[in-house]
Order: C-alpha cells, then sequence, then structure tokens
C-alpha cells in the first residue's frame, strides 16, 4: 500500500520475516520492471476500486508474476494517493512484486495531511528532487514491457464470481451467475420473513478491506448513497448480513464528523470491527433463512463485498460465488438483495409507495463527496487513531513469560511446539520415489491449503479437539489456532472446494486416496504414508497457492511429508514459502502436463534431485503407473536465488536458522 505514496515495497511471507529478525537477508532475483502508462482522469461514477479491478485483469492477461509494476504517464496526476493506494494494494492480485506510483505534489499533500506531527514533507520534495525521484509525467522510462491504460475508459467495475481477475460489468452479473452456477438455484417459493427468496439472494454484504478504506472518498461515496436511500425510505433486503470494517479507526472519525455513520448503520452497515473480518471469513454463520434454503438445494447464496479476493469459500465456507466491487456498490446490492438484478438498468429498490429507485437516483455527485471529504477528513484523524491504538490497555497488560526459553504446554491446545522447530532435520532433496497425495486443478488458493476460517464441527479438526475437552460449538476460527501444529496439520486442504483428482466429486470434505485404493482423511493417509516411510507430492496447475500470504500453507505441507510439489506455475510468496519450508517447487511445462494424463493414488513418482541443488538446476521425476507405464520429465527447479538453493539444503529456514545459532555460541 506505501507504494501509493512513492514508497518502494513489497509483501513477504511470514517465514522471511522470521528470517530477517533472525539475521538472514532477503534476497529475490533481479525483476523485470512493466511500465503501465496512464492516460485521461477517471469520470464521474468511477472509483479507484473499479481502476484496481481493471488493471488486474489487465495484469493478468499481460502475465507479470513476479514483475514490478511501475505507473506512469499524465494520467498519474489525476489520481489522489488514496487512489493510488487502493491500486497498489491490488499488487498480488494481479501477480505482481509491487505496483508503485512515484512521488508528486499528491504524496507531499497526503504527507502534510497525515504525518505532519512526525515527517518534514518539505524535506521528502527537496530529497526526491534533488535525488532524480520526483515525478515527471512528461518524462517516459525505459521498461520490460508497457501497457497503456485511459482513465476516462473506466466504467463501474466488479470482479466475480470466483476469482478477483474476471473483470465485468455490474450488469453482467446475472449472466455471470447462471453461467457458474449451470442453472441449477431456483426460486424458494416461500413468502415468509418479508417476500420470496431471489434464486440468488445476497447473503452476505460487506464494506471492508485495508484498500477499499484507504480511500476515504469510496466510505464516503458508500455513506452519500446510504443518505439517499434512507431519505427514500429504503433499506437492506430482510435476508442480508450486512456489515462495515474500515482498516481503520480514523475511517470511523470521518465518518461520524459528517454523520453519514448514521446512515450507513441505518441501512444495517454499522461498524463491526476494525481489520480482517469477511475479507478472511470470519462472517459467522449465513442467514438462518439463507443457510436452510441452501440446504434444501433451493438458493446459491452470493456475497458482495469490497475486498480483494473471492476465491470460493473464503468469505464463508457455504458461499462459493462473491463479487468484490465499490463500497457504494455494495450498499446497492444489499438493498436490492438479488444478486442476478441488472442494478444498471433495473430498479435497486422500491420506495415505501412503491416508487421504483435507479441506481443513478442513489448515486451521488463529485461535488457532493468533495464538500463531505473537506468536512469530514482532518489531520488530527490519524495520529490520533495510531496513539489510540498503541494506548490499549489490554495490549499493555498482557501478561507473557519472562523465562529465556518459552514453556511449552503438552496440554495446550493453542501454543504447540512444532517438529520443524529443530536443528535437528535433514534436507528434502536427493533420490526418492514418493506417491501423490493429492491431483488439484489451477488457482488452489492458500485458503484451500490452510484456511482460515471457523472450524466446522464435524470435521476432523474438530474431533481433535473435542477430546482434549474443548466444546464442539464453539471452537473458534482456524486463523486462532496457528500456534498449534497438530490442529494446523489436521486442517490442511479441508476444503469444499478443493477438487482433488484421487477422489470422487462427491467424496467427504479434506480426504483423497491412499495408495491401496482406500479413503480416508488427508491427515490420516498422510500418516499411513510417513508410518510405511514414503514421502509424498502435491501435484498442481496454474497460479498455485495464491492469495494470502499466508505461510502455514506451506508449514502444513511439510507436517503432511510433502517433499515437492510439480506445479505449472506458483504464485511469488507460496513459492518462496515452500522454499523457507524445505520443500522443493517444481515447474511443469504444459506438455509435461498433459503427458502425465490422469493420475491414480498407486502411481509411483521416482524423484532425483541433485543433493547440491542449484537455482534452475532440472529435476528427473519419472511417474510410473501400476500398469507399468513409465513417463519421464526433466523439470525446472523454481529456485531464484543462491540463499533458496541453500535453505533447501537445509531442511528449511527454520532448521537452518537454529544451526546457525547454535554454531556460533
Amino acid at each position: 500500500m506505501v507504494n501509493g505514496l512513492g514508497v518502494l515495497g513489497w509483501g513477504i511471507g511470514g517465514l522471511e520475516a522470521e528470517m530477517v529478525m533472525l539475521g538472514l537477508p532477503c534476497t529475490i532475483a533481479l525483476p523485470r520492471v512493466v511500465g503501465v502508462r496512464l492516460t485521461g482522469a477517471l469520470p464521474h461514477g468511477s472509483s479507484a476500486t473499479d481502476l484496481a479491478i481493471t488493471l488486474t485483469h489487465a495484469l493478468r492477461e499481460l502475465g507479470v508474476a513476479g514483475d514490478f509494476v511501475e505507473y506512469f504517464g499524465p494520467g498519474v496526476s489525476s489520481l489522489t494517493v488514496g487512489q493510488r493506494a487502493v491500486v497498489a494494494n491490488m499488487a498480488p492480485e494481479y501477480g505482481a512484486t509491487t505496483g508503485y506510483f512515484p512521488i508528486d505534489s499528491h504524496s507531499i499533500d497526503y504527507l502534510r495531511l497525515v504525518a505532519a506531527r512526525r515527517v518534514d514533507a518539505d524535506f521528502v520534495q527537496a530529497y526526491a528532487r534533488a535525488n532524480r525521484l520526483w515525478f515527471d509525467p512528461r518524462t517516459d522510462r525505459v521498461y520490460s514491457r508497457t501497457l497503456e491504460v485511459d482513465l476516462s475508459g473506466i466504467g463501474r467495475t466488479v470482479a466475480g464470481p470466483t476469482r478477483p481477475q474476471d473483470s465485468l460489468t455490474p450488469g453482467a452479473i446475472p449472466a455471470s451467475l447462471r453461467a457458474a452456477d449451470h442453472g441449477e438455484a431456483q426460486p424458494t417459493g416461500e413468502a415468509r420473513g418479508g417476500g420470496q427468496l431471489p434464486a440468488f439472494p445476497v447473503a452476505l454484504a460487506a464494506i471492508t478491506s485495508c484498500t477499499n478504506t484507504t480511500d476515504p472518498a469510496l466510505l464516503i461515496t458508500a455513506g452519500l448513497l446510504a443518505r439517499n436511500a434512507r431519505r427514500l425510505g429504503l433499506r437492506a433486503a430482510p435476508w442480508v448480513k450486512t456489515s462495515l470494517a474500515p482498516g481503520s479507526p480514523a475511517a470511523a472519525r470521518y465518518l461520524a464528523r459528517t454523520g453519514l455513520d448514521d446512515d450507513l448503520a441505518a441501512l444495517g452497515f454499522d461498524i463491526v470491527g476494525f481489520g480482517c473480518t469477511t475479507c478472511i471469513g470470519n462472517s459467522g454463520p449465513l442467514p438462518e433463512r439463507i443457510a436452510a434454503a441452501r440446504g434444501a438445494g433451493q438458493v446459491e447464496p452470493v456475497a458482495i463485498l469490497s475486498g480483494n479476493r473471492n476465491f470460493p469459500g473464503r468469505v464463508n465456507p457455504d458461499v462459493t460465488m462473491s463479487y468484490i466491487m465499490t463500497p457504494p456498490l455494495v450498499v446497492a446490492f444489499a438493498i436490492s438483495g438479488d444478486a442476478a438484478r441488472n442494478i444498471e438498468t433495473e430498479p435497486v429498490g422500491h420506495t415505501p409507495a412503491g416508487r421504483p429507485v435507479l441506481l443513478e437516483e442513489l448515486w451521488p455527485s463529485q461535488e457532493e463527496v468533495a464538500a463531505q471529504l473537506a468536512v469530514g477528513v482532518t489531520a488530527d484523524d490519524f495520529p490520533d487513531a495510531f496513539a489510540a491504538a498503541h494506548a490499549s490497555r489490554a495490549w499493555q497488560t498482557l501478561a507473557s513469560p519472562a523465562a529465556p526459553r518459552f514453556p511449552w504446554s503438552p496440554d495446550s491446545t493453542i501454543l504447540r511446539r512444532p517438529p520443524f522447530a529443530t536443528a535437528a532435520v535433514d534436507g528434502l532433496l536427493g533420490d526418492y520415489t514418493a506417491s501423490p497425495l493429492l491431483v488439484l486443478g489451477d488457482d488452489i488458493t492458500t485458503d484451500h491449503i490452510s484456511p482460515a476460517s471457523a472450524i466446522p464441527a464435524d470435521s476432523p479438526v474438530a474431533d481433535f479437539l473435542v477430546a482434549r475437552d474443548e466444546s464442539r460449538d464453539d471452537l473458534n476460527v482456524f486463523a486462532s489456532r496457528r500456534g498449534n501444529w497438530e490442529v494446523m496439520a489436521r486442517g490442511a486442504f479441508y476444503s469444499k472446494t478443493l477438487g482433488n483428482r484421487l477422489v470422487e466429486a462427491d467424496a467427504a470434505t479434506g480426504t483423497t486416496t491412499h495408495a491401496d485404493g482406500t479413503l480416508a482423511s488427508i491427515w490420516e493417509v498422510a500418516q499411513r504414508y510417513e508410518q510405511a516411510g514414503r514421502p509424498v507430492v502435491v501435484i498442481a496447475g496454474e497460479r498455485y497457492g495464491t492469495g494470502s500470504s499466508r505461510d502455514w500453507a506451506a508449514k502444513a505441507q511439510r507436517l503432511l511429508g510433502v517433499r515437492a510439489v510439480p506445479a505449472a506455475s506458483f504464485e511469488r510468496i507460496h513459492r518462496s514459502n515452500l522454499v523457507g519450508m524445505g520443500v522443493l517447487p517444481l515447474l511443469l511445462t504444459p506438455e509435461q502436463r498433459a503427458s502425465l494424463g490422469t493420475i491414480e493414488a498407486g502411481d509411483e513418482f521416482d524423484v532425483a534431485c541433485p543433493p547440491e541443488l542449484a537455482p534452475g538446476d532440472t529435476v528427473r521425476v519419472v511417474r510410473r503407473t501400476a500398469a507399468g507405464e513409465r513417463v519421464e520429465l526433466d523439470l525446472v527447479a523454481d529456485v531464484q536465488t543462491e540463499q533458496e538453493a541453500q535453505l533447501l539444503r537445509a531442511g528449511g529456514a527454520i532448521p537452518h536458522i537454529l544451526r546457525s545459532v547454535i554454531d556460533a555460541a
């Protein structure tokens, strides 16, 4: 997000952060730099969210995985720092390492607004000019590749129903829903509780995400749309679960100052907290009425959110279709209650007198938004919000052990010492024969691999915790148990939308097939392989590990005995995390992927990996079937630096660091 301000930065995984904290450098291969030339200005009715979604689609089409993206051209000057931050923060969604905006007068004005007490904005400007970092819209730089985007052509844009790069207009949502659902959802026909449920009811409507609450204009516009709707007597549909979770308490301050918090609350958008809520799956259960209708096969619930990611099951395990959009559109869809309604041409809702109300009647003008911004946003909001957070009495009084080493408790269900936290671990390179644990398709996310949402009461994880005196009705979320490796390993790949090709489509969630043909939980099958001394591999498609930079997605695979992951491509941070856990990422070309054909649980993979692996080395992999067929492949190790190769040889980052500490003692 700081890239919107002119500070070059990029996300790293938890393992990389631990490495830096303990003295190892953070290394990357020299990236390509892709230039995006912006011209024109955003028209009325279009927002930074619309631009971010449009760019996400365009840059995914171009292919910028692992690249730096830099925005330049005369259109940059038309964007505020808040708008730039929205675009920059979507860099993981368009696959880039970073999306950078240069320093200009907007950057300096922003510093004067939010950091006047701590930063000398004049000095920053002088430094940027002296070091040739100051943005000149007339100067074209030299880039590896370039893409041109006319801001004046950006209209209202949403993304969905399953990926943030799948952009479309709001009017195209109905067709995309029918295509994704294959026409299976039907209206319920029940009339209780305020009208018949539509086939695609809006189950969740959430104004959320650090990205879309970075730009105050987005929340102000949503508040004004809510005010206009309230004046006309419109309300959110009774079956919609609404919420507002700004990324910062500063947002609550300017919404309160303008009175727009009351208008949003009148439509159900009360502030539920600050930080990760619906975005990461902490939406709670579906409304009871929708859950019952879904269970009866009568409806397919849809989530509407202003977040970054909409992968199936991410915002709620029972929601497979979600749409990302700008906050005011979230309010409009909450009023509509019907995701399959074309709100570009059909009424958003009706007044108590029955008059239809169109979206354009509710949408505020640019002048209205500017007037509320002038009233609402003040320089004191930002430092005061930071100071209040640091002054938290609950945090200051939190008890912590004072011993030189952490006192692990074997009875704890929250904090358990993981088996990989030891120096006595061997590397996973060399020659071996492995069995396939899972065979997966494209776009497997870190949510698929290591869920963060509520722990299902009927899952193996629930059984494990209940056996240790936990209540099946109050197991909390996976994210709260990340200190317990036994929970996280048992929860790995527990996803209704995983699509493991080693099992039938109707197989129970979180199961796979052992080489002997028996079906069991992924954890149980992995344990059987471990007891037999057999390593396992996971075979995957494009963009393996997309989504959140969740280090437990790599840790869990290591705990399941995964030694290598052949995949068509990897998302940047997950690839790095796999290396950090000593798991070897291998690249499958389209031809190699096709040559593997249908993989069976009884197949075996002979892996011949050089013990002294170097970046870009080739690894011979031979697939053998029960029928005696052989497929020989030379796969490129997706290892980019010598430090990564060193970590793989050492068995991962944590053993490497521990051995270094021991050797230095």
